[in-house]
């Protein structure tokens, strides 16, 4: 069954063009995730930009099409070298890095971890995050209908599981703390993910920590939470 055949349409339809990093943000850690700098899965086009112009690579059959169609020439071995050194530069002047070993498990067992508390009284739950990350998918389906009455219509809205609202089930909200909410949200990501869909829903792009208002770092809870693991005593919650 086809649950989302708008969705899968658009995606068939799409041309997925790629630029290559050379120049990390400050919040960067997509080596650590194995997601970059460089593309590597997953586009038609990748472009990384040379002194004079763009290298560009074909990474599908489309891409190949689209290549063929543009008025460009042969890389030299020169421009070839290039285009790896600046992925190797790029790749050597993140700006932040993250230990992913033991995932998902370390984020499994640390379900209690009193560091969930700690973040949940700096986090304003302003949703910041979920808004800039480029893989968070959470939505509302919201019903309305005409003044008339003769039109309803079924609208689908972002969400973010940082809203209370968004956990609201059979009558209440099942994440009424910040630090249920923050948790939900950080262990998808890096553990719960992997156990869905064999890879982690963070590509280590340093958005979200970038755009939290109060500085939160999901590298530095991560970090905080594996070097206690086992040494403190969990809170119930």
């Amino acid at each position: 069954m086809d649950l989302d055949p708008t969705y899968r349409r658009r995606c068939e339809r799409a041309v997925l063009v790629g630029v290559n990093c050379a120049v990390p943000g400050g919040t960067c850690f997509c080596v650590s995730m194995g997601t970059g700098p460089r593309c590597s899965t997953g586009f038609d086009l990748a472009l990384t930009e040379l002194d004079d112009g763009f290298a560009v690579e074909a990474g599908s059959p489309r891409g190949e099409e689209l290549a063929t169609a543009l008025d460009t020439r042969e890389a030299t071995e020169a421009e070839a070298v290039q285009v790896d050194e600046i992925a190797a530069g790029a790749a050597a002047s993140m700006g932040c890095e993250l230990d992913v070993s033991d995932m998902p498990d370390l984020l499994h067992r640390n379900r209690l971890h009193p560091r969930w508390e700690d973040v949940a009284a700096r986090c304003l739950a302003c949703a910041n995050c979920t808004n800039v990350c480029p893989t968070c998918f959470c939505h509302d389906v919201v019903d309305g209908v005409s003044l008339s009455g003769d039109v309803a219509t079924r609208t689908r809205e972002w969400a973010s599981c940082f809203s209370a609202e968004y956990s609201w089930a059979a009558g209440e909200v099942v994440r009424g703390s910040r630090s249920s909410r923050y948790r939900q949200w950080l262990t998808h990501k890096f553990a719960s993910w992997i156990d869905q869909y064999g890879t982690s829903g963070c590509v280590g792009c340093g958005r979200c920590i970038t755009w939290c208002p109060v500085g939160i770092d999901v590298t530095e809870e991560v970090a905080a939470i594996r070097a206690a693991d086992g040494e403190v005593e969990v809170v119930a919650r």
